[in-house]
């Protein structure tokens, strides 16, 4: 069982490594994944109760401080921001959807997180940092009213941080679009 979630990004990959080492030895952790992503950052996210995966952010912030691009502790996670992070979400049927950009992947998994618990949305998909230059996107869906307030909630997480991209909201995407989603 997941306990909870702590997401830290590095702007360098050997201090990213070497975070990554500390973190797993500070506090009673584990390693979801960690891995270097563009532009030469290093991604790590951690699982554990939420005082160790707390202890262990705490600890590469102290130390690694002027390294950190980005974090985030996530508490309680919704569990279909765990399946969309496995890429484990059921494929939701055809409808308005809403996307959030941000320029973290830290951010972007708490903007959904702050986003399906706002309002009955579901995950298309949750991409973070490989690929995309080191953003996040987060793609959901349901009810036009719901998806609206659902990317709202979430842009206003990742502009409070400075870390919003951008957003959009379709009511009626092509089905062709909704396809390659």
């Amino acid at each position: 069982m997941i306990h909870a979630i702590g997401v830290i990004e590095i702007k360098s990959i050997a201090k990213g490594m070497e975070a990554c080492d500390n973190a797993l030895k500070s506090a009673n952790v584990r390693m979801i994944t960690a891995h270097s992503v563009c532009p030469g950052k290093y991604e790590m996210l951690l699982t554990g109760e939420i005082s160790a995966v707390q202890a262990a952010i705490d600890q590469v912030k102290y130390r690694y401080g002027h390294y950190v691009i980005d974090s985030v502790m996530l508490g309680r996670i919704e569990e279909s921001v765990i399946c969309a992070l496995m890429g484990a979400q059921d494929q939701p049927k055809p409808g308005p959807i809403g996307i959030i950009e941000t320029f973290t992947a830290a951010s972007a998994i708490k903007a959904a997180d702050t986003a399906v618990k706002t309002a009955e949305v579901e995950i298309c998909d949750l991409r973070i940092a490989r690929g995309m230059g080191g953003k996040g996107v987060v793609i959901l869906t349901g009810g036009i009213g719901a998806v609206t307030a659902a990317v709202e909630a979430g842009s206003d997480y990742a502009k409070q941080q400075g870390l919003f991209a951008a957003s959009s909201v379709m009511a009626a995407p092509h089905e062709d679009l909704f396809k390659y989603i």
